[in-house]
């Protein structure tokens, strides 16, 4: 029996190199889109049949129920069983260590900047 390759394990984390060539304000736009891309229109906010149905238009297809329920529950912060846009832009930060770092070091740097105009 062939063994099946997690789709999982080839993910590549563009979402700091998109950061840097388009800036925050361009980043936020471009989740927007995902999230647009991925929502049920009628309610607004990304349920599991949504994302079931709009997964391959982000190369997601290969992704099972189980991974896709996952998903939602690891975003799910208020419990309802969907992603609001809020909630989608955090769990693909959260899902990007790369620039989750990067963002840590950003805070720092403009906290020591508030600082120096403290004192």
């Amino acid at each position: 029996m062939a063994s099946q390759q997690n789709p999982q394990s080839n993910f590549q984390d563009l979402l700091p190199t998109m950061a840097e060539k388009l800036g925050g304000d361009g980043l936020i736009g471009e989740l927007c889109n995902g999230f647009n891309l991925l929502m049920d229109s009628n309610k607004g906010v990304i349920t599991f049949e949504s994302l079931k149905r709009n997964s391959s238009l982000l190369g997601l297809q290969d992704l099972s129920d189980d991974d896709l329920r996952s998903m939602l529950e690891e975003g799910d912060f208020d419990g309802d069983g969907a992603l609001n846009q809020m909630e989608f832009c955090v769990l693909m930060f959260r899902l990007s260590p790369e620039l989750m770092d990067e963002s840590r070091l950003w805070l720092e740097q403009a906290l020591q900047q508030e600082l120096k105009h403290c004192y």
